[in-house]
């Protein structure tokens, strides 16, 4: 187990939780969660009239004492929940101490390690595809069990950031690349200049339960570099030079402000769950 993602304090407490999912499951493999399928669990759901054929072993015998009519029982199959964590491996991730990707990254181990507890299957995808850490990204692709737990770790800790986010693009090919719709969490810092709306659009209109995770680093929260600036973007290589005194500081955190407002807006808008945190944060 790697020490640097979770710790084993951490681990026990993870396996008290549950990921709560605000829609019954549609996958169709069985798991632990309640579904519109019916099947043979011991969760009853209704009744239906018998037909020729049918096993005897679910008749309601009392049922038939009262009526003395013949009704099958049926009962709620139990499936998993797809969990599909959508995690931001673009190069600006590589920024702050702490690294918003390694804060991103034990995130995803948390939520990860709660489903795979559940019986729930976990598939991560990193974006964009880079072609990076191509064995490492197949195999977070799809993972179920616990007993699965310790490679799924040793796969997110040797993933490594680079290129440009895509958010949009790789949002919306998630969406449809998904076979039954469920949970999907999206841990981002959500500063990609094309915007994040077609993308988490994409994911609500596919009917994913879309929970959101935005990571900045403390510099980018509240700087502690003034003067003249060479500024680098990290993704383009694009270079901007400013001047950034001290008076400035308290506009530049309304700007940030401003526009963590308004993911959040565009979240509530939607039915999506939106958390913002630095990732300087006790996890």
């Amino acid at each position: 187990m790697p020490e640097a993602l979770l710790s084993p304090e951490l681990l026990r407490q993870l396996e008290q939780f549950q990921l709560l999912a605000r829609r019954r499951s549609k996958s169709q493999s069985r798991g632990e969660r309640r579904s519109r399928a019916r099947g043979h669990s011991v969760e009853f759901a209704d009744h239906r009239n018998y037909s020729q054929g049918d096993d005897f072993r679910h008749l309601d015998w009392n049922l038939f004492g009262r009526l003395e009519r013949l009704f099958i029982k049926l009962y709620e199959e139990e499936r998993e929940l797809p969990v599909r964590l959508f995690l931001d491996g673009s190069e600006s991730m590589n920024f702050g101490t702490p690294r918003k990707f390694d804060f991103t990254r034990q995130v995803a181990a948390a939520i990860g390690y709660v489903a795979l507890c559940g019986f729930d299957r976990v598939g991560v995808h990193v974006f964009p595809e880079n072609g990076t850490n191509a064995t490492e990204r197949s195999a977070l692709r799809s993972v179920r069990g616990r007993q699965s737990a310790l490679a799924f770790f040793r796969n997110l800790t040797a993933l490594e950031t680079g290129g440009r986010a895509q958010l949009n693009e790789s949002l919306r090919r998630g969406a449809m690349e998904a076979r039954h719709p469920g949970l999907a969490v999206v841990l981002s810092d959500f500063l990609d200049p094309a915007g994040y709306e077609e993308g988490l659009t994409a994911l609500v209109g596919r009917g994913f339960q879309v929970e959101l995770v935005q990571v900045l680093a403390p510099e980018e929260i509240t700087p502690a570099t003034f003067g003249d600036l060479k500024l680098v973007d990290a993704e383009t290589g694009a270079v901007q030079e400013v001047t950034f005194g001290r008076y400035r500081l308290a506009g530049y955190q309304q700007v940030v402000n401003n526009y963590c407002q308004r993911l959040r807006e565009f979240c509530a808008a939607r039915g999506i769950r939106y958390f913002n945190v630095s990732s300087a944060a006790s996890l």
